[in-house]
Formats: structure tokens, sequence, C-alpha cells
């Protein structure tokens, strides 16, 4: 993990939106002051994960996922500690200190990086080496410069090339196995997964190696296509091949074309569309959805227009929907029958493709001809079952201008009156739901346990008192924990809710904090300041009533001192001027 200060984490994360970078991923609605979704990091129907603008943190009252942007993107996106702080630093314009003491990355996951770069050198050298295998990349119409910048190599013909090059001592072949790069056998032995076959780098957002794709040379040999196996580094439905490609490419991407094959992205590349990526071997997932939306507002589609086609068509659209916020766009562009991308543009060139992607079918029409095909939208009968299959859809999509216009396109196709029930679920559902999304009740607490919640709602009320704190010296439950609270407040005044709970990352009270900051108080800033003052003014009447009462013992036990006489008359005096 990264050695960074305090002072840099805080101030990177007061200058970055927690709702922004989670929005980017996830659907949102708005749900008072918070935001909330459904958990990302488990299953469930309900939304039981919110996110705090105020607090800038997150957390899912089903499963506990918890933390601020740095973690959800440690989460969702699977970055290291660095990665993610060097893309919230990106984002917000700041520098990260580079003194290479302050940086300690994993060892182990460098190991696992450097053998996989390993292994694409190994390969790239194979290919140089191979005529067969140069004489089909020829064949297929790649030249030298498009073969270097996809990094393209050839894994040879035995069992045991990768394995005898690179894994040269057990750590280095148990690396290759976590890599998945070697395979075992029912009878133990160890041999090369990919055999005989184009490789294709698959690369991170830092354009490192994580996984590989390889492809056969000889028709008959199977299966066509050989991705690496799901490992630490590479989760195939997160992934998109040519992205980093893409990336380095352009500093705004325009579009992103989405295609089924590795040849697919590399013949575009090589014709001048360098905008392609391919999914891995999978259909179109939801995190393949938010992957494309985070690097560009425009996503077109390309598949087969065949029945196989249409229908890895609509499982993108059921991907794309929940994430079509304002501004998004999202196309199906359908190839004629016998085409793929890579014959298509040998064939039409860069100019007749082009001219192809620009008729593509809009989300909203391949939505609606979609979900009509087979119905006839004359009768009673065919509108209400197309209303019903439209109406869940819908209910996914972000409020917005697009899913307005979506639901009243929906509505007058099925001839719906804007009074009666329809299938963009308002009326008396919506609210119903309105009020069941009540916000989550807080729980009656200690005066302690009160000012202790206030302190995460908003820790800056902690600056406003000064140390030494007099009610530190209270025998009530919790007073070491405020205490405690106080003074990290002090030692970093820019720290926020979710900085403050990640310093109690492990610690017995990380668990009940957690949950305390997760409440949703719908008090206004000047109501919490006020509240706040008024319960710490609470504590140090109880330092009073609680000397009151020591001194009282002394009294009854005849053991006190002149000084103590004097202290408990003055105190009395105090308790009755208040």
């Amino acid at each position: 993990m990264g050695r960074l200060s305090d002072a840099f984490i805080d101030d990177l994360l007061s200058r970055t939106d927690i709702v922004e970078i989670v929005g980017n991923r996830i659907p949102l609605k708005k749900q008072g002051r918070d935001y909330a979704a459904r958990c990302p990091f488990h299953d469930e129907r309900s939304a039981s994960f919110t996110v705090s603008p105020t607090k800038q943190f997150y957390h899912c009252f089903g499963c506990g996922a918890h933390g601020s942007a740095i973690s959800f993107l440690m989460q969702y996106d699977r970055l290291e500690f660095l990665d993610a702080i060097e893309e919230l630093a990106q984002r917000a314009g700041m520098e990260i200190p580079r003194d290479d003491s302050q940086f300690k990355r994993n060892p182990d996951t460098d190991d696992l990086h450097g053998v996989m770069q390993a292994c694409a050198t190994f390969y790239r050298h194979q290919l140089e080496s191979n005529a067969q295998a140069q004489a089909y990349l020829q064949q297929r119409g790649l030249d030298e410069a498009t073969i270097a910048h996809f990094q393209i190599g050839f894994a040879p013909e035995g069992f045991d090339g990768v394995r005898s090059a690179i894994g040269t001592t057990p750590q280095k072949q148990q690396l290759l196995q976590r890599t998945g790069m070697l395979s075992n056998n029912d009878r133990g032995h160890v041999y090369d997964k990919f055999r005989k076959r184009i490789m294709f780098p698959i690369a991170d957002r830092r354009g490192r190696t994580i996984a590989f794709g390889g492809r056969v040379i000889d028709k008959d040999d199977a299966p066509k296509y050989l991705n690496s196996p799901e490992t630490e580094l590479f989760h195939k439905g997160r992934e998109l091949y040519g992205l980093w490609q893409v990336r380095q490419a352009h500093s705004k991407i325009p579009y992103l074309l989405v295609v089924e094959g590795y040849m697919d992205v590399v013949a575009l590349y090589q014709f001048g569309i360098n905008t392609a990526v391919a999914t891995l071997g999978t259909a179109t997932t939801p995190d393949h959805a938010d992957l494309l939306f985070r690097n560009t507002d425009t996503v077109v589609f390309s598949f087969d227009g065949d029945n196989a086609g249409r229908k890895a068509a609509w499982k993108a659209a059921e991907s794309v929907l929940p994430r079509m916020k304002e501004g998004l766009q999202a196309f199906f562009m359908f190839l004629p029958d016998g085409e793929d991308p890579d014959s298509l543009v040998r064939k039409e060139g860069k100019a007749g493709f082009d001219m192809l992607r620009e008729q593509a079918t809009p989300l909203s029409d391949f939505f609606v001809d979609h979900l009509s095909e087979g119905l006839n939208l004359t009768t009673l009968e065919g509108r209400s079952r197309f209303a019903a299959l439209a109406k869940p859809l819908l209910a996914q999509l972000p409020d917005g201008t697009f899913a307005d216009l979506m639901k009243q396109r929906v509505r007058q196709l099925a001839r719906f009156d804007d009074s009666n029930d329809n299938p963009s679920g308002q009326g008396a559902g919506v609210a119903i739901a309105r009020r069941s999304r009540a916000t989550v009740p807080v729980a009656k607490r200690s005066l302690v346990r009160s000012v202790i919640s206030l302190l995460l709602q908003q820790p800056a009320l902690g600056l406003e008192l000064q140390p030494p704190y007099s009610f530190a010296q209270l025998r009530l439950p919790g007073i070491a924990l405020l205490v405690d609270l106080l003074e990290r407040i002090e030692a970093r005044p820019e720290i926020n809710t979710a900085s403050l709970l990640d310093t109690y990352e492990g610690t017995e009270h990380e668990s009940a904090l957690r949950k305390l900051a997760a409440v949703s108080v719908p008090a206004e800033t000047e109501m919490l300041a006020q509240e706040f003052n008024d319960a710490v003014e609470q504590l140090e009447q109880r330092v009073l009533e609680q000397r009151l009462g020591e001194l009282q013992e002394l009294q009854r036990r005849d053991a006190m001192s002149t000084d103590d006489v004097r202290e408990l008359l003055e105190l009395l005096q105090q308790r009755a001027a208040r």
C-alpha cells in the first residue's frame, strides 16, 4: 500500500465527489439528501446501498460494504490502493508526491504482472521465428505496424514452451499457474495452457498485460478462441480488449465501437478506425456497460444481423438501460449476412464502414422493435403485452430526460392516457414506493453516543471544542472513544467522515462507528451544530453533577477537607445559576 501523508489523502478526498465516482459506475437515485442504489457488491432486490455527498462515503445496509471514494474504486474497479489514488488525483488535477520512499507497491502483485509481461515478450519472440504464424497473419492482411501496436505474438506448439522459458524456478512456476498460463491434467502433469495459437495480450487500464486471448491458426483445431481463465489480475466480465490502445489514441474518446473478436479490433485499427473494443468471449455485462460509459458518452454495438446476433444485442441493451443517464447514447449496428467487422471493413473501407455505423439503430428504436416483435399493437391484447414487457425495463432507467421520453413513447404506443396506470410505473405505485423509502430511523441513543454520531455526520464540529476536554473525566461508556475522535479531528482539521472512519479500520470500534455514520440525519448544518453544542453542554453539566456526587459522598462519610467544602459550595452555586 502506498505511504502517503494524511494531509494529501484528506485534500484529495475533499476535491473528490463520491457521488460522481459511484454514479459513473452504477445508477444512483436521489433519496432525500443521499443517493440510493442496489448494492454492486452483493445480489439484492431492494436498494440498500447509500452514498452520502455530505459525509463523502458509501454504506450498504445489506452486506456492510462501506468506505470512501478510494475504497470504492479498490472494491468496484479492483484497483490497488496506489492505482485508485492516481485515478482520483488525475480527475482532481493534483500531483502525487513522487518520493519513492512514500510508495511501497505490493511485491506479490508486481511479481504477477512481471510474469505476464515475460510471457508477452516470449510470445512476440516466438512469432518472429515462426514462419507459419507469420504467414497466417499476412494472409489475414495484418501489417507489421499493426502487429507491433497490439503486441501480437505466437504460442509454440509444444507443451512446455512458457514453462521452460519462464518457469525456471518453483516460485515462477507458481506465478505462471496463478496467472492461468499453466494447466494441470488429471494425472497432475503441468503444461502450457496456450499452444500453437496467435496470442493477443489483454491490457489493464495502465497498459500492463493481465491475460491473453489465443486464436488457432489451423481451422481444424478447437476451440477457435481460448481466453485466460479468471485470475487475481483478470476478470473477463470487467475487461475490454483494445481499450488501452483506444485510450492512448484519444484524449477524449468520440465513441466506442463494441465488436466480438480480437481480429475485428485489430483489422478496424489497421483501416483507421481506432475506437473499437471487444468483449472477451462473453456477452456484454453490466460491468462492461459501466466501463464503456466511463470512457465515452456514445457506444455503438456491432452484431451479426442473424437471430443469434439480435439476442446478443438485446443482452447488451439490458446491460446499458440502467446506465442511460443524461447525455449518454447507445446504438446497435447490425451487419449484413455473412459479414463481420473484419471482413466488412476490408470490403467497404473506412468510409463505407463509417457510413453503416452512422446508420446504426438508436437504443430507443431497438427497445421498441424488440419488445413489439410478434405483437399486434392494433389490438388491446398486443398493447397490453407490450406495456407489461416494457414496464420493468423502464423502471431501471435513471431519472432524466431520456427516461421521461422513453416512458412517453411507450405510453403513446400502448395508447395509455396519462390519467390511467401506465408502464412507467407512475401513479399510486410511485406514491407507495416513495412512502416506503423512509429515512433510516435514528435509534434512541445515550448522550455520549449522540455526540459521537453528530461528529461522524460532520467532523468539523469537533474543531469548535478546545482541548483539554472537561468531559474526558466522565465515567460514562464511550467517553474515551469520543475524546479519541476529537483528538483525531484536531490533528487533521480537513478530515471528512470517510477518512475519519478509515482511521478506525481494524479496530474494535470500526463496526459500531460505521453503523452510526450510515444513519441518515435529516437536519441541516446549522441544526446539527446547535444539536452538537447542546449535547456538549449537557456533557459538561454531567461533569458538574459527577463532581458534586463525589463531594457529597465525602460529606456523608465526614471526610471533607476545607478545600472540598469550598469546592462543594462553588459547584452548588454554579448549578443554581444554570
